[in-house]
């Protein structure tokens, strides 16, 4: 990463003010440095009460803190309401990743991430969920931009944080960082599905809080 030269990003409307909704330390690292390097003013906004069970949350939160602490980054700490999440989730609990729960997940994430910005002023929100190559990048965006045309003056900003090597450097960042490192996406249905696929391949389940990138680990999901 020494010798690689950060386009400067340049977020909608030229704004410079953005809420990052940040799923997790190691999706959000290449996202946070290459804002920081092209100077934009932003605050990560951490509303994730799919993942489960609570010491995974509280795993995932504290590693993305201490990462903005690092770099002098504010920190939104929005609510675990968990409860909502299974409400919102219920009769969609066998569907497959990237389905219509995923899709009911990311509305409910970003819904709170635009509402919020609309309260406090920011003009434009993005994620760091796209960075993940485990995930669908269209998904994701139609979300984000469904929910920030809710209020007048908040746009989602889909840039393609993939490009121009930005997942590969979200790994060099995550070992270089030590981050935690998560084995399944967040929510019980998705530890179960990832469980049951193990099982069926011999290995064993994921056992929480033990993984750390740099630390003889392999790439997760992220």
């Amino acid at each position: 990463m020494t010798d690689f030269v950060r386009p400067i990003l340049n977020p909608p409307g030229g704004q410079k003010k953005v809420l990052l909704h940040s799923c997790c330390a190691p999706c959000s690292g290449e996202v946070m440095e290459a804002m920081l390097a092209s100077g934009v003013d932003y605050t990560i906004f951490f509303y994730n009460p799919n993942i489960h069970p609570e010491r995974e949350y509280l795993l995932r939160k504290d590693e993305n803190v201490r990462f903005a602490e690092k770099h002098g980054v504010g920190f939104i700490d929005a609510d675990y309401d968990k409860d909502n999440w299974f409400a919102r989730a219920k009769g969609m609990e066998w569907e497959p990743e990237r389905g219509a729960r995923c899709t009911m997940c990311f509305d409910m994430r970003f819904e709170r991430t635009a509402l919020y910005a609309h309260e406090h002023g920011f003009p434009v929100i993005t994620s760091s969920l796209g960075i993940s190559r485990w995930k669908n990048m269209a998904q994701i965006n139609d979300c984000g931009k469904r929910a920030a045309a809710k209020y007048d003056g908040v746009e989602y900003w889909d840039y393609n944080w993939r490009k121009g090597g930005g997942s590969a450097r979200m790994i060099e960042i995550s070992k270089r960082e030590e981050f935690y490192q998560q084995e399944y996406c967040g929510c019980v249905y998705s530890l179960r599905d990832t469980n049951a696929h193990r099982r069926a391949g011999g290995r064993e389940p994921i056992t929480l809080g033990v993984k750390f990138y740099g630390q003889d680990s392999t790439e997760g999901e992220g």
